[in-house]
């Protein structure tokens, strides 16, 4: 194997599918980087078993081979590396020998007979989705994601396709965050529902933000294609694929309400001030804060014995009854950060059912908070 790349490419590949390797006793290989060069590609995986990460770097072949070296080892050392330098690299004796400039280094590796094979999909396309939209969409509902593995269906974002959208949901039980997305191309012309975990789609944005794709000619979309318990990401040189969520998702759509009482549409910037300054005085552990909602304004309270109290009112529109609800100021602030207009709408029926809120001009994307009943 032997094959010249550019600093700056192998750098990137390197970044990408390092983070999919993982420290592991028992299998100690998925430590490692396979390199592989065969039908005129020079590809670089990673995987932990749960992940697979595949990038394609430019560069010009020598001679077809693979081999398989230390992830950490092999970044650390090509970072140090001057950009816009040529490296070559070639497997003798079970090592890796990098030469650069100057920088001679032998990296002792494994055979590749030893690495995990990545599962292979069909790469019959089934969804094309615009790219920016899509990683937009992914971090507006990751963060409501379950941490707890008690439930492992909700440990990941349900995928919800149809004819020409895709649904975005997650929620851990307390707060529910939902997406709506636009495919631009279905293939397979039904509906498919998929859960996917959590971890995968935190790698796949940590990619997708290691590139401008404004910089990148051609690229502004994202291929998708799902098969047998696995799904494929395909982008650029990227290809990531991962194992799927065996179980049911819960009816979400049942808890948005409905209906409400009250509706208010209030300036994102100033609620959130006020959200931040009044949580400071909210019970420890418990998080709570209490929006009341009256003529023309909202007052927004909290109450501890061991710090004191606080009070904001913000003048807005509200139309309806006057309301309250006790929320977690923490699920608030994580919702409110992820909405893009300038103005907010929230709608509560009362205390006992979640209060609902989204953007003031678009209807694609809806956060719900449960109430903290007192």
């Amino acid at each position: 194997m032997k094959f010249i790349a550019l600093q700056e490419n192998l750098k990137k590949g390197l970044n990408i599918v390092g983070h999919a390797t993982v420290k592991n006793v028992n299998l100690p290989i998925l430590n490692n980087i396979l390199i592989k060069i065969e039908n005129s590609n020079i590809e670089l995986i990673g995987t932990n078993l749960e992940i697979g990460v595949k990038y394609l770097v430019r560069g010009k072949i020598e001679k077809e081979g693979e081999f398989t070296v230390d992830s950490k080892l092999i970044s650390d050392y090509v970072n140090l590396l001057n950009s816009g330098e040529k490296i070559e690299i070639e497997e003798k004796n079970k090592e890796l020998k990098i030469k650069a400039g100057n920088y001679k280094t032998k990296i002792k590796g494994e055979e590749a007979k030893n690495f995990p094979l990545i599962p292979t999909i069909n790469e019959e396309t089934n969804y094309i989705i615009e790219i920016d939209e899509f990683k937009k969409s992914l971090a507006q509902v990751i963060f409501a994601v379950s941490n707890s593995e008690n439930r492992v269906e909700l440990t990941g974002v349900l995928f919800s396709f149809s004819e020409k959208k895709l649904n975005l949901a997650a929620t851990d039980s307390y707060r529910l965050a939902e997406k709506e997305v636009k495919i631009k191309e279905n293939f397979k012309k039904e509906e498919e529902t998929i859960i996917v975990p959590a971890k995968t789609v935190q790698e796949l944005l940590r990619i997708l933000n290691n590139f401008d794709f404004n910089d990148i000619e051609g690229v502004n979309e994202i291929k998708i294609t799902i098969s047998d318990n696995q799904i494929l990401f395909n982008f650029d040189s990227v290809s990531l694929i991962s194992r799927l969520i065996n179980g049911k998702y819960p009816d979400y759509k049942q808890i948005i309400p409905s209906k409400s009482k009250t509706e208010a549409i209030v300036n994102k910037t100033e609620f959130i001030r006020a959200v931040k300054a009044v949580s400071l005085f909210s019970k420890s552990g418990i998080n709570d804060i209490t929006l009341l909602l009256l003529k023309n304004k909202i007052s927004i309270s909290s109450f501890s014995g061991a710090s004191g109290e606080s009070q904001v009112e913000i003048n807005c529109d509200v139309n309806g009854d006057e309301n309250e609800i006790t929320i977690n100021y923490r699920y608030l602030l994580d919702g409110l950060n992820n909405i893009d207009d300038e103005n907010i709408l929230i709608k509560v029926l009362n205390n006992n059912t979640p209060c609902l809120i989204k953007p003031e001009k678009e209807n694609n994307y809806l956060y719900i908070v449960m109430p903290i009943k007192q």
